[in-house]
């Protein structure tokens, strides 16, 4: 049997939304072991003088916790 966690993670990119879910997996896989998947909640744009300057995303990371990978 398997136990997952979900935690929330928040990440931004001046480039793009594909950016910004590679940074914020990128971080959480730097801090957390078995990953297994992410659910993108919320996306949005930062915009100023009519152009988009950053793209931000909220996400569910889910990681299994009891080691069994």
């Amino acid at each position: 049997m398997s136990v997952a966690k979900v935690i929330e993670v928040s990440a931004s990119s001046t480039t793009s939304f594909e950016d910004a879910i590679n940074q914020g997996i990128s971080c959480a896989t730097d801090t957390i072991d078995n990953v297994r998947g992410a659910w993108i909640k919320e996306q949005k744009v930062s915009v100023q003088n009519g152009k988009i300057v950053s793209y931000r995303v909220n996400m569910q990371v889910t990681f299994v916790i009891d080691g069994d990978a």
